[in-house]
């Protein structure tokens, strides 16, 4: 993968941490989502769950993109 090599782009750099950032955010919730019992609550870390694997599926993809627009 191009995103990986020598060459320090500061896009790439930025996109792969935010990209780290997300998956923490996306482990969290679905550690939450599996020690809450209020419905509630439980309804609550789904959105989370559903919104943080939406966003690392939208940052993977634009991963891609960049890395088919590197030389």
């Amino acid at each position: 993968m191009k995103l990986f090599s020598k060459k320090k782009n500061p896009e790439a750099e930025l996109l792969l941490n935010e990209i780290k950032r997300t998956k923490i955010a996306l482990e969290a919730a679905y550690s939450n989502f599996e020690n809450v019992v209020d419905p509630d609550l439980i309804d609550c870390y789904i959105y989370e769950v559903n919104a943080a694997q939406k966003r690392y599926k939208f940052l993977l993809k634009r991963a891609k993109e960049l890395d088919a627009l590197l030389p």
